[in-house]
């Protein structure tokens, strides 16, 4: 059990993309919006209330979203326009709070654990959710408890563009009545095997002996049960913007081969792109490195609408080379890094694309998890033998 009182905010911008295309565009406003690859074959990024009301989901094919809500307002996303919003909203965010962490592009989680000592955390939350509208425009919700995933299901029963407090003592009697999917974890395959086992309520499920839930589901089980039952101990993870995943490589003798190297950079991109895919991660910032032989080293970095697909992030690392190139010296070391971590899906830059390009990196990356990064390349790399490490 839980004996630290923690008090932690989560914080989540309604329909983020078409809120929005709503502060550019009045006139979408009361009406049903869809935001997503504009062929039959594209896949919904983002979808108003309004849509939600005609069965329209996010991740549901674009074909399937136009015959449920015909009437619709269609809407090609632009994650560039989506990307400098979340970082107008992060930047607040991170000047007023003492521990914060970006879960996603859209949600937030504060820790103001002891800032009763000198706010209102209630009235704190508030003026920060305030400072937020004031400053971009954009809704925001937010829940107040005592842990992430209280918090979360409780900004959840908030929205639209609301606030919700739950103490702790009134913990358990709020997420008694809901239904399991409001739980941070339960998916497409956990909702039918806990539907089948008779459990629709948090309720019910928090009074499921533990050692039968993980003998069910095993470890997940627990997680789960703990969560129906208002335990969470997961911290928030401070934010930084230091977070990357990055590699470099040291040639055996300098070379000035520009061809060879712009090679070797592709197979860095695709290696990092497939670790943050795996990871569930996205990239704002992409930052590409060079070591002349007399060891100076420059760097150069470019922010980016959110991604994990090679195709976008390759033309970016070349033409960073390019600029970073000047000196026509011999090079030493080359390096890539992708920074401004965040959690998130790679669909959500989609908006141009079809599922049929989602399939093929799903493909790609089941062969390269199963066989290894090195199983399957861009035919650039079959020229070159280069070690990416």
């Amino acid at each position: 059990m839980q004996t630290v009182n923690r008090n932690i905010v989560h914080l989540d911008l309604d329909t983020f993309f078409v809120s929005v295309e709503r502060l550019l565009n009045a006139t979408l406003l009361g009406k049903p919006v869809i935001i997503g690859g504009m062929s039959d074959r594209g896949v919904v990024a983002s979808c108003s209330y309004e849509a939600r009301r005609f069965g329209v989901s996010s991740a549901m094919p674009m074909k399937m979203a136009r015959m449920l809500c015909k009437d619709a307002v269609f809407i090609r996303g632009d994650m560039e326009l989506y990307s400098r919003y979340s970082h107008l909203v992060t930047d607040i965010i991170a000047e007023r709070s003492p521990v914060y962490e970006k879960a996603s592009i859209d949600e937030h989680y504060i820790d103001i654990t002891g800032m009763d000592r000198f706010f209102g955390l209630l009235k704190w939350t508030q003026d920060l959710r305030k400072t937020i509208i004031h400053h971009t425009g954009l809704p925001i919700s937010f829940g107040l408890s005592v842990n992430k995933t209280v918090s979360k299901i409780a900004t959840g029963e908030a929205k639209p563009n609301g606030e919700l407090l739950v103490p702790k003592e009134v913990v358990r009697p709020f997420l008694a009545p809901l239904s399991i999917r409001k739980i941070p974890g339960i998916g497409e395959k956990t909702y039918p095997l806990l539907r089948s086992m008779g459990v629709s309520t948090i309720e019910t499920l928090s009074r499921i002996p533990v050692d039968m839930m993980e003998r069910v589901m095993g470890k997940n089980g627990i997680i789960l049960w703990e969560r129906a039952n208002g335990i969470d101990a997961t911290p928030v993870r401070p934010y930084s913007e230091s977070k990357s995943v990055s590699t470099e490589t040291t040639f055996d003798q300098d070379t000035i081969d520009i061809i060879r190297m712009k090679e070797i950079l592709v197979k860095m991109v695709e290696k990092l792109s497939f670790e943050l895919r795996e990871q569930q991660k996205l990239t704002a910032c992409v930052t590409v490195k060079i070591r002349y032989s007399n060891f100076d080293t420059h760097t150069l970095q470019q922010h980016i609408p959110y991604t994990a697909f090679d195709h976008i992030l390759i033309p970016m690392v070349k033409e960073l080379f390019d600029k970073l190139y000047q000196r026509r010296m011999l090079i030493r070391l080359i390096g890539v890094r992708f920074s401004n971590l965040v959690p998130g899906s790679p669909q959500l830059n989609m908006f141009e694309e079809s599922t049929q390009m989602i399939n093929l990196y799903q493909v790609l990356d089941r062969i390269r998890h199963k066989y290894g990064v090195k199983s399957i390349r861009r035919g650039v790399d079959l020229k070159n033998s280069e070690i990416v490490k």
